[in-house]
């Protein structure tokens, strides 16, 4: 049984059901006063009252947070109580509403005033005081303060009634809030004001003020519903006192700015919170933007002198504007520049404030303005920062109690959207008709935010060539009520602040003023002649002009007869040097006051005035042209002069350093005769020949490197010290076709022969960075020192595994385990000289037959002595098995040949470092064989060139692989790697006495080739009968082709596509009909018979072309030969290239009649194994080529698809619970019952969930999975490394929606899934993991393992 205390399982959860019907809802209002005691049993839960009766939370602990979660479901019942407005009141659904109204206002006035804060002085404050409670009730009830006000603005007796009810509440939470605080007199620009002394910033003060600001909220629906217009005599206007309703918002907005002053920086940052959230778009619908509404209402009620000089009184700036010269006494006398710049601080924000109060009109009731009016707005100044996306346009944008913002009603009219590229998101622009609407002292604008979008207008107009002032926009009038709030623009007190600014803008010396203030009295100027032009438009012939703004500010200063009028201040400016930003501004200003000036005193009609004003504009336009191109010619001439004065400098440098610039130009003609001499064979005869006795003779230069390390260049040399390229080794099952297979011993386990399955594979990526080895080891002796002094406790999962060799490359950061050594063509240091007569095919399988035999006879435990005597008959001429080849290499390069052979091994067999360990060399071949055949896969995939499209990383990568590979066998013992080219050689040709070679259907070609050319130079140095190294090259390549075509008929069966014939069978389809035959007669079998050998020969071109790929890559990195010209991208057309360049002939199968004797005999043994037979026979499953890529499994179009698929998922190890988080993999398409113990198992020791152990069965440690709950793609490698990615659906925004907050339809975005498969097929997973890693350090933290 669960606990009924707990709300969700308990009968208080039905209250939704039941109080969101509109009807009961109303009927419970009524009859049962349902409202009252909701709020009544509110109120009795928080019983802790300070001496006002304002409510006091105790600290904000875990248990204090639950119990006040669960009092705060009352609140959410009141919500669903009053979700739906009424249509109709009746008199009892009134007289209960309002009771329970009371009951709110009485909530309310235990907030009033609560959690006053004094500012600390001297010392920092030792104990944060306790703020989250207070905010965390004021954003629960937020939405009730609306819903409430709704309601009340459906009927106009009730918002009679409620507006008088708060104004009472508020007149006695006031009651005596003069106890104490002096009453003075203030006198400023001949006029005079009684008030109170009281300075914000040594009283107390507090934020909240929920009933000032739902009486602001009411105020301005009396104003839109018209109330105050019919029934004036209703409402209690007579005894409102303004200066006491604006006393409190006031304090609270300076609170603010003396917060941004640095005035309150001793009160420790609970104080910055609760200033955040009070800008914050979750709580300013209910604070902020009441406060400034509650200004308004109390300015809109007052002289707008006395208005500013209670505002001046509580900025604590009346006597900077109030006494004569104070200011420039005061900067010079005083030497604290800490005080100054608080002052001016504090004045950037009082204007603002006024800017706020004149120009903030788009809340219905203050202007004559809709709702949607007001959205636009916000996102016009959202979009004007820079182009949203459609989330973060939701979040700048306050909800409503439905979740909704109204964004979409409006969002079309003033925003294109424009769609998402492969990584971004779908963004809102703004239409280019909607700047004119731009407020740069937008209200909700935070300081940055500010920045920003002026920043990011300035560069819109220069762009479109436009002036770059940003000037006010025309605003809608205010609503009758307020409409005396633009007399504050021309009040004395206000033309005597802006009076003073600019005088001290004038006289920068005398002063110290800041850039920010003169920009905000600029503005508030542009505001000003904004309203007279509105004004002098909108007049008809009866009303006098009362808003006479141009007239004031042409008019001298009254405090002394020399000082001059605004106008005169501005032209003054005008011409100042060190005001160059605020120019376009002033010209704008000045611009529009002759504009104004002109339609006053023009008396025709109104047609005339306007063809003037746009005359005016015009000829001030070409003035601001002219002076524009003769800016930008200025600047033509002092560009081609510094251009001059620099090719001067050049020639003086060149007459001086004769010799060192001669010596660098025969150094580049050098170079560049060599590089045409490089490139003459490539031009000149496009035949290029990778291996064999005709192969391409190309000398490769010697290339200059840097190391990143130390920065010092150096030419890679045999003898040099080695330079070598970070690298990561990873194991790899992304071309597996038998995931299921796994190694059970790697102790044991014989890799000589790779499956055709390609079940693991070992490969190498690079990031492409160079550095001397001694360098790397002195850096990754440096990372490793780090990590052991870091002590235990502070030793979290960082990106990379020290232990396991890992290390960051110093340059990218990319994620690498080893180091490859980057070396000259390998073969070039053991080519012996070529003499014409090399052996044929059938002759050289005979002798190098013989030297294995021999080699196999002597074995390794006679002495080299005993060798030389016994002179054997049967060891072939020239052949001197006691030789031991001289190693060419440095010891340095060496060292490095073996660390990355070290390196290989340990990673691609999961075994601890051996170097002596037999199978070193056959896992490098390994590697090398599978990074190639990756490579020609994707690049087949793509559609890309084989050659000349790879990056330079990856180019530099399979270079040096591939020379390593050949080089490997130099620091390996001889003898090892000769047993292991007698196996692997045998695999082909049988010999009698040979232990059984695996049948050729169990070898992957490829890898068998690589390892064939790699390890046979360890058995042709010891021949010196003139056999050149390239030959044996070509015959293994040969016999391995043969052997491939071999296994291609085997395997592939006739296409049912009937595909028709596109010419008759000709000597090559005649060719592989012939070999069809022998193949079934060796067998004795009767496999499917093809229709033609045009069929069957197309069938093996198509198979065999993938392995001609590669070994085209193999060969053109081992050897060194420029790439063939002109090999097409794709289709059949590449054999001929690829044959001519392999040294193959055209047609394949004259491999098998020209050595008839010797590929009877190999076809036979190969078709003879016992295992063909059971493939013959169909009880085993063979490898058909070509071989498809694997792909990431199919996704749903619809993501909901995913989500019943998962919610059908149950636990396999929990009877059939249903999992918490069912995660599906995107390799092989399991679901897991993932981050969960139930699904726990043991893998090396360590407890791990679903997921990675997964990754150990399904991806070699590797893994990507989607948690369909979460919408998120998971990257896994090993135990310790992991991230999240944006997963490949997206909703109609273009947008991802990781945790499935938004609940927008999902679809699947086919491009981000391919790169999603594109970074698997690349092998990038771990890269990608890295790079998350060491940006999010959060991720580090997180437990991978157990998901």
């Amino acid at each position: 049984m669960e606990d009924d205390h707990e709300r969700a399982v308990s009968v208080a959860a039905l209250s939704v059901q039941l109080f969101t019907v509109p009807t009961m809802a109303r009927m419970l209002i009524t009859e049962e006063n349902l409202m009252m005691t909701i709020i009544k049993t509110f109120m009795d839960h928080l019983r802790h009252r300070d001496i006002q009766g304002r409510f006091q939370f105790e600290r904000y602990t875990a248990v204090q947070a639950f119990k006040f979660r669960r009092v705060q479901s009352l609140i959410l019942d009141l919500k669903y109580l009053l979700i739906s407005k009424p249509p109709e009141w009746t008199t009892a659904l009134r007289t209960k509403f309002l009771e329970g109204f009371y009951a709110f206002l009485e909530l309310l006035k235990c907030m009033q005033g609560m959690d006053p804060i004094t500012r600390q002085v001297g010392q920092h404050i030792e104990m944060e005081p306790e703020w989250e409670a207070a905010f965390t009730l004021q954003m629960k009830l937020t939405h009730i303060i609306s819903m409430m006000q709704d309601w009340c603005s459906t009927d106009e007796h009730v918002l009679i009634e409620a507006y008088k009810q708060c104004l009472a509440v508020l007149t006695h939470c006031h009651s005596g809030f003069t106890d104490g605080e002096q009453p003075i007199t203030l006198t400023l620009a001949g006029h005079s004001v009684d008030t109170i002394r009281y300075c914000v910033s040594q009283e107390k003060v507090s934020i909240h003020l929920p009933v000032s600001r739902l009486l602001a909220g009411l105020h301005a629906l009396l104003s839109k519903s018209e109330v105050a217009y019919k029934f004036p005599e209703l409402l209690p206007f007579s005894e409102l006192s303004p200066p006491m309703l604006i006393e409190h918002p006031l304090r609270c907005l300076v609170l603010c700015a003396q917060v941004h002053a640095g005035m309150w920086r001793r009160n420790g940052f609970s104080l910055v919170n609760q200033i955040y959230y009070y800008h914050n778009v979750k709580c300013r619908r209910e604070m902020f933007d009441k406060d400034i509404v509650m200004l308004q209402a109390g300015a809109s009620m007052m002289d707008p002198n006395h208005f500013l000089m209670i505002v001046l009184s509580r900025f604590e700036l009346f006597q900077i504007f109030g006494t004569p010269d104070y200011g420039k006494r005061f900067r010079k006398d005083s030497t604290n520049k800490d005080i100054v710049q608080q002052n001016n601080t504090l004045i950037e924000e009082m204007l603002h404030l006024i800017i706020m109060i004149v120009g903030e009109r788009f809340c219905p009731g203050v202007g004559q303005v809709t709702a949607a009016d007001e959205i636009r707005r916000e996102i016009v100044h959202q979009l004007s920062i820079r182009p949203m996306a459609h989330s973060e346009l939701v979040k700048a944008l306050p909800e409503d109690e439905n979740k909704e913002t109204g964004m979409e009603q409006v969002i079309e009219t003033i925003a294109s959207f424009k769609k998402p590229g492969l990584t971004g998101r779908g963004l809102y622009e703004l239409k280019p008709e909607c700047a004119k609407d731009f407020n740069l002292f937008y209200y909700h604008y935070s300081r940055a935010e500010q920045s920003k979008a002026e920043e990011a207008q300035r560069k819109l107009k220069r762009l479109n060539e436009e002036d770059t002032a940003l000037p006010p926009p025309v605003l809608p009038p205010f609503c009758p009520l307020f409409a005396s709030l633009i007399n504050i623009l021309q009040s004395d007190v206000m033309l005597c602040i802006m009076g003073t600014i600019l005088q001290w803008a004038v006289e920068p010396n005398g002063y110290s003023w800041s850039e920010a203030m003169l920009q905000r009295v600029l503005h508030l100027i542009g505001m000003a002649l904004q309203e007279e032009s509105q004004h002098l438009q909108n007049i008809s012939e009866d009303n006098v002009l009362t808003f006479t703004f141009s007239e004031k500010i042409s008019r001298p200063g009254e405090a002394s007869n020399t000082s001059p009028s605004i106008l005169a201040l501005l032209e003054t400016l005008q011409n100042a040097a060190h005001l160059e930003v605020h120019k376009d501004m002033i010209r704008w200003i000045l611009k529009t006051f002759g504009t104004i000036k002109k339609i006053r005193e023009s008396s025709s009609a109104t047609v005339v005035v306007e063809t003037e004003g746009n005359v005016l504009e015009e000829n001030t336009r070409d003035k601001d042209k002219a002076e524009r191109k003769r800016k930008a010619e200025i600047a033509r001439l002092r560009k081609e002069k510094i251009m001059a004065q620099m090719s001067e400098m050049q020639r003086h440098f060149i007459d001086e350093n004769k010799e060192l610039f001669q010596q660098s130009m025969d150094e580049l003609s050098v170079s560049a005769s060599t590089s045409h001499d490089n490139s003459g064979p490539a031009l000149l005869d496009t035949k290029m020949v990778a291996l064999g006795p005709h192969q391409t003779r190309f000398v490769e230069q010697s290339q200059l490197v840097t190391c990143i390390l130390c920065q010092e260049e150096q030419a890679f040399h045999v003898d040099s010290k080695a330079m070598v390229l970070a690298a990561f080794i990873q194991r790899s099952t992304v071309f597996s076709k038998n995931r299921a297979k796994i190694i059970q011993d790697p102790d044991n386990y014989d890799p000589l022969f790779m499956h055709p399955d390609l079940a693991c594979g070992t490969h190498t990526g690079s990031c492409g960075h160079i550095m001397h080895a001694h360098c790397w080891q002195r850096y990754f002796d440096a990372v490793q020192m780090k990590e052991q002094r870091r002590q235990q406790r502070l030793r979290v999962h960082t990106s990379y595994d020290v232990e396991n060799g890992e290390f960051l490359c110093p340059l990218c950061q990319c994620l690498s385990n080893t180091v490859i050594p980057m070396l000259p063509p390998p073969r070039s240091l053991y080519h012996r000289l070529d003499f014409s007569e090399q052996p044929d095919l059938a002759e050289w399988v005979n002798v190098t037959g013989q030297q294995i035999r021999v080699l196999k006879e002597l074995g390794i435990e006679k002495s080299a002595d005993e060798l030389e005597s016994s002179k054997q008959t049967d060891i072939p001429d020239g052949f001197r098995p006691a030789f031991q080849p001289k190693n060419p290499y440095s010891d340095s390069i060496k060292e490095m040949l073996t660390t990355f052979g070290t390196a290989t091994y340990k990673v691609g067999l999961n075994v601890h470092p051996n170097e002596q360990d037999p199978r070193v060399p056959i896992m490098c071949w390994g590697s090398c064989a599978y990074t190639i055949q990756t490579i020609e896969r994707i690049l087949t995939d793509e559609e890309r060139p084989l050659f000349g499209n790879l990056p330079c990383r990856q180019d530099d990568c399979l270079k040096s692989l591939t020379r390593f590979s050949a080089a490997h066998w130099t620091v390996c013992p001889l003898s090892v790697v000769q047993k292991h080219f007698s196996r692997l050689f045998q695999s082909i040709v049988q010999q009698e006495g040979s232990e059984e070679a695996p049948c050729i259907l169990d070898i992957d070609m490829f890898h068998l080739m690589v390892s064939l050319v790699l390890s046979f130079p360890a058995l042709q140095c010891q021949d010196f009968s003139g056999y050149s190294l390239g030959i044996g090259d070509l015959h293994l390549f040969h016999l391995v082709t043969m052997a491939h075509i071999i296994q291609i008929v085997l395997t592939s069966s006739p296409d049912d596509d009937g595909m028709e014939q596109e010419c008759p069978d000709g000597e090559e389809e005649e060719a592989a009909l012939a070999l069809y035959r022998t193949i079934c007669q060796c067998t004795g079998s009767t496999m499917k018979r093809w229709s033609s050998g045009w069929h069957l020969s197309r069938a093996i071109k198509t198979a065999i072309l993938p392995f001609l790929r590669c070994s085209a890559l193999f060969f053109h990195y081992l050897n060194g030969v420029p790439s063939p010209t002109e090999l097409p991208v794709s289709g059949l057309n590449q054999i001929e290239h690829l044959c001519s360049f392999l040294s193959l002939p055209s047609n394949f199968f004259n491999l098998f009649k020209q050595n008839p004797h010797v590929t009877d005999s190999l076809i036979n043994s190969w078709c003879k194994h016992k295992e063909m037979r059971r493939y013959l026979a169909a009880e085993g499953a063979a490898i058909s080529y070509p071989r498809e890529s694997n792909k990431l499994i199919d996704l749903p179009e619809d993501y909901s698809s995913l989500i019943n698929q998962a919610s059908n998922f149950s636990c396999p190890k929990s009877g059939g619970d249903k999992s918490r988080a069912p995660t599906l993999c995107l390799v092989c398409g399991a679901m897991l019952c993932s981050q969960s113990y139930c699904c726990q198992t043991d893998l090396d020791g360590d407890d791990v969930g679903a997921c990675t152990a997964h990754t150990y069965t399904c991806g070699s440690g590797m893994g990507i999975f989607l948690r369909v709950r979460e919408c998120q793609v998971l990257f896994l490698a090993g135990k310790t490394k992991g991230c999240f990615y944006p997963p490949p659906y997206l909703d109609d925004y273009g947008e991802t929606d990781q945790g499935l907050r938004r609940g927008n339809p999902l679809h699947l975005c086919k491009e981000r899934f391919k790169k999603i498969q594109k970074l698997w097929q690349q092998h990038s997973v771990t890269e990608e993991i890295g790079h998350a890693q060491e940006a999010n350090q959060t991720l580090a933290g997180i437990e991978w393992q157990h998901l």
